[in-house]
């Protein structure tokens, strides 16, 4: 599990504006607690007045990667952020997947931290 004390700048990969759904709810939630949010998704520019990110290529520098998206979506993603230096990842319930962890777990990487099977929004205060 992370120290998530230490956790203060959070991308939310998934995240959307259709207020019935995870991404939405995950991102209203983090705002609410103090934590800086950089939503990830190329469907919009903008949630709730915050910028969005297109892709993890265009993230700045962020403490973990937060996935509520499909697990097929997310193993893309994962390689996407691990190319591209990420290496802490949080995958909310039904985001995971046993390809992921495969995927993550053959990079033979001490430094990657990944934690399944927890909600962000629990886990946070």
């Amino acid at each position: 599990m992370f120290d998530v004390s230490k956790i203060k700048k959070i991308a939310l990969i998934g995240a959307t504006t259709n207020k019935s759904k995870f991404g939405y709810k995950i991102l209203k939630d983090l705002v609410s607690k103090g934590y800086e949010v950089f939503p990830v998704t190329p469907n919009y520019d903008e949630i709730e007045g915050i910028k969005t990110y297109k892709s993890v290529k265009d993230l700045p520098e962020v403490d973990i990667l937060n996935f509520v998206v499909p697990p097929k979506i997310g193993l893309k993603i994962t390689k996407e952020a691990y190319e591209n230096g990420f290496k802490k990842f949080w995958y909310q319930p039904g985001a995971e997947s046993k390809e992921i962890k495969e995927y993550l777990e053959s990079q033979d990487d001490p430094e990657i931290e990944y934690l399944f099977h927890k909600c962000i929004m629990v886990e946070t205060i």
